[in-house]
């Protein structure tokens, strides 16, 4: 049998929990049915946790509202998504955000997902996120004066 899937967590200890309760539960099952299990999880395709620094989005957040309206800014739970920009946080902190693209009064609910053909962005939404982009530089730059 081969099985695919990800491993999405919040910490690199979670990480390799998961890693090794993955082997624990695949060779002592197999072994229970006289079988053997080897397990391969390659990190050609992994990416480490995507984590805002706190202290830098606690620095950033008045910089964020004033870009947005205090009303159009959300911060939500982490999430689990895998993202080139993680490698980059392993070494100096950083700060993701995500840039609302839903055209005017669509249904979150009904509207498609990312990465799906059916998938479509307010591009008017993109001097937003070009204006706030540029805040959080002279913003981030006037701090470091």
């Amino acid at each position: 049998v081969e099985m695919l899937g990800t491993i999405r967590n919040f910490t690199k200890e979670d990480e390799a929990m998961f890693i090794s309760r993955i082997k624990a539960i695949a060779t002592k099952t197999a072994e229970a049915y006289g079988a053997t299990a080897e397990v391969k999880i390659p990190y050609s395709n992994h990416y480490p946790v995507t984590f805002n620094d706190v202290k830098l989005t606690e620095k950033m957040l008045p910089s964020l509202r004033a870009s947005t309206g205090a009303e159009n800014l959300l911060l939500r739970p982490p999430v689990t998504g895998a993202e080139d920009f993680s490698f980059f946080q392993e070494k100096v902190p950083g700060l993701f955000v995500f840039l609302g693209g839903m055209p005017k009064g669509g249904d979150a609910v009904k509207a498609p997902s990312h990465h799906t053909p059916d998938f479509f962005i307010d591009e008017s939404g993109f001097a937003l996120g070009v204006k706030t982009l540029c805040n959080l530089t002279l913003d981030y730059m006037a701090m470091k004066k």
